[in-house]
């Protein structure tokens, strides 16, 4: 076993597609697409799951060290899940989001 940290399908110097595929495969299985059904009230296309896929395979052609520059980049360029405010924005959000509750009616 490697402790080798897996990010994405890469797993240190080594590009695998697998995770691509699979989750691919699983795209089209009927139980997502009845989760998809039954949450957004309409089937999947995976067409996410394709373009993740052919990402993948067209980044094997390429050389270990362009892959590892392309992918840090990308890990770099991801937005993070939590956006932080200042104390003033957060107020203001909060009384925008909320503010409704504070009226008497």
């Amino acid at each position: 076993m490697s402790s080798e940290k897996e990010v994405n399908g890469v797993s240190g110097r080594r590009l695998s597609c697998s995770t691509c595929f699979d989750a691919l495969w699983f795209c089209y299985s009927p139980v997502h697409q009845m989760q998809q059904y039954y949450r957004l009230g309409q089937l999947d296309n995976c067409s996410q799951k394709w373009n993740a896929l052919f990402d993948c395979l067209s980044l094997k052609t390429k050389r270990s060290s362009e892959v590892q520059e392309i992918l840090e980049t990308r890990e770099k360029e991801k937005t993070h899940i939590w956006t932080f405010r200042t104390q003033e924005e957060a107020s203001s959000n909060w009384k925008e989001v909320f503010g409704h509750l504070d009226e008497i009616e």
